[in-house]
């Protein structure tokens, strides 16, 4: 691929991610965000990172299936979406929803079951952010910082439980997410198992 093409892609999953800020951005400067507008954009922020974090999952697997080498590129731009959308979403919910207090959050998250299944989310996407650099990737060893990542697992996990906590009624959106998630992890857990299959012997021949 052709580094200005390299360079129009790398722009053009900027530009996408930043679509779902730029509407809420929109929407709320327009007064449209709903009778409830810090819910709404709670919810959207949410779903938000929801969605780049499955998307960050499944640029590996495709690029495996497709042989598209080169849509690697696209794993750290995602991820870093997935981390400011959540993060986003932990912030409205502070300073709107709790008028910033730390009692109040802290009685909210002990209170609601489904929000310490979220900023546990967070707070495993943090160093994921962190260490998204080359100069951290150098620096953490290759074989650490793949391992380091793996925590992405376990964000994507957390975001689909806190959000099928968290409906009341309808559950099938978040079933829909985790069967997205279900697949991206059983495709990793296939790759996994052959690759630590013993290679068959070749017959001896007599």
């Amino acid at each position: 691929m052709k580094d200005s093409d390299l360079r129009f892609a790398r722009g053009l999953v900027l530009v996408n991610g930043a679509v779902p800020a730029a509407l809420l951005g929109w929407d709320a400067a327009h007064h449209q965000l709903g009778a409830n507008p810090v819910n709404f954009a709670i919810l959207t922020t949410g779903m938000s990172a929801l969605v780049f974090l499955l998307l960050t999952l499944l640029v590996t697997p495709l690029r495996k299936i497709s042989g598209w080498n080169w849509i690697i590129f696209s794993r750290r731009t995602l991820g870093l979406c997935a981390f400011f959308y959540a993060a986003l979403h932990f912030l409205i919910f502070f300073f709107k929803d709790q008028q910033g207090s730390v009692s109040g959050t802290l009685t909210e998250l002990v209170k609601r079951k489904y929000l310490m299944v979220g900023i546990t989310g967070l707070l495993v996407m943090a160093p994921l952010a962190v260490t998204s650099t080359n100069a951290m990737i150098k620096r953490l060893g290759g074989r650490r910082w793949r391992a380091l990542h793996r925590l992405a697992y376990v964000a994507a996990l957390a975001g689909v439980v806190q959000y099928y906590m968290q409906v009341k009624k309808d559950v099938r959106q978040p079933l829909a997410f985790g069967a997205v998630l279900a697949v991206l992890l059983g495709y990793r857990l296939m790759v996994s198992w052959r690759s630590a299959r013993p290679a068959p012997v070749a017959a001896v021949k007599r």
